[in-house]
């Protein structure tokens, strides 16, 4: 309740009310762990209660590490921030899902930069400015289903603390100059004049309304996501390869036909063999049908040291708890029946797997052995996996 700086911008207190001239807090949240980043000996760890493995696998580290240590956890406070008294391990889930907090370590043995030192491992979607979740509504009487990017303001629209910077619009007042957060924050300064932002909100009857949202939440979430995308920044996070497209996807097929082409006929010029048409084309893939989707195929890379084995579910026996799906949705994903599959083994770390396997809580992910054993503490995550295969 207090008007300290580790709250957030625009949020509602005691010492920093909500009116004509201030619209709650005015100062710009500063991040513990930057400070302690700073200090560049010290051991710091950012985590909540609703991420038990990491918190005390946290604990664990910075409490054998013969160096000062930090432990910075998110912790709600029912009244103040105006939630229920059983909501508290909800909002501490939902606070790193929207980047409000994300997770992180740092660990000044961990190597000699602040990429080696630095550990965002757990945060969902780690390569995207915001996860995306699904969220069930009704619709006529029927059931419908969305996918909707979970920004800050998501979050803010659920504690009492923020409350006065939304407002209600009802439904005949809807128009097309009204766009998503997610998309606004991505519009320039020229492209906002004309636009409105709001957020979905379920109502009691779990129908869709639309809520105005104040500048204020606006610039929250953009502090929220550039304090983020620092933080991948210093680790050096590599972004998330774009998928082909149809055209590229055609183009690429059509160069190393020519090139498989071409290696032909040098062959035969050369007397090495004759041209084989049939064993040529028979590598290329075969062509999708109009509107089908690509199915996208690892390439297979052979394995420093070690075998490979493939990552395995036992789909049918899912219970769609989202887990997996939040730790790594290039990697995980679900079917038309919402169950749990591999969409890509390849699609994350190694210790990705590991983590879902271990967060399961149907416990049927099995993570196998990884295909690239060069990555950090590889010994370590299949030591943890053996479990589970």
């Amino acid at each position: 309740g207090q008007a300290c700086t580790s709250g957030f911008f625009g949020q509602v207190s005691d010492m920093a009310q909500f009116g004509k001239a201030i619209k709650g807090k005015e100062e710009i949240r500063k991040e513990m762990g930057l400070i302690a980043i700073a200090h560049r000996t010290s051991y710091y760890m950012q985590s909540t209660m609703a991420h038990a493995n990491h918190m005390i696998e946290s604990f664990v580290q910075g409490l054998m590490s013969r160096r000062p240590a930090v432990f910075n956890i998110y912790t709600p406070c029912q009244p103040e921030h105006g939630i229920g008294d059983d909501m508290s391990a909800h909002q501490a889930k939902l606070a790193v899902e929207s980047r409000t907090y994300p997770l992180f370590r740092y660990d000044p043995d961990g190597g000699a930069t602040v990429a080696e030192c630095l550990d965002l491992d757990g945060n969902p979607a780690s390569d995207l400015d915001w996860p995306v979740a699904k969220i069930q509504y009704m619709d006529s009487g029927r059931e419908k289903e969305m996918e909707l990017s979970t920004t800050f303001v998501d979050f803010a629209v659920t504690e009492a603390r923020f409350r006065k910077h939304f407002r209600k619009i009802p439904r005949d007042a809807w128009n097309d100059d009204m766009v998503m957060v997610s998309e606004y924050l991505d519009l320039d300064a020229d492209e906002r004049e004309e636009k409105v932002p709001f957020v979905w909100a379920l109502d009691a009857k779990r129908e869709l309304s639309r809520l105005l949202v104040s500048d204020a939440m606006i610039e929250s979430a953009q502090d929220r996501r550039a304090f983020w995308n620092m933080l991948r920044e210093l680790a050096e996070m590599e972004e998330a390869p774009a998928a082909e497209d149809e055209v590229q996807i055609e183009s690429r097929i059509r160069q190393e036909v020519v090139q498989k082409i071409a290696s032909g006929l040098m062959g035969m010029v050369s007397g090495s063999g004759a041209l084989d048409m049939d064993a040529m084309l028979g590598t290329m893939p075969a062509a999708a049908e109009p509107g089908a989707r690509p199915q996208l195929k690892a390439v297979e890379t052979p394995a420093p040291a070690g075998d490979y084995m493939a990552p395995w579910i036992d789909t049918e026996e899912c219970t769609e708890c989202d887990e997996c799906i939040l730790i790594n949705s290039n990697i995980f994903e679900y079917n038309a029946d919402k169950k749990a599959i591999i969409k890509n083994p390849d699609g994350g770390p190694y210790r990705d797997l590991v983590k879902a396997a271990e967060k399961c809580t149907a416990e049927i992910i099995h993570p196998g052995l990884p295909r690239d054993r060069s990555e950090k503490d590889i010994e370590k995550w299949i030591k943890r996996a053996e479990k589970f295969n």
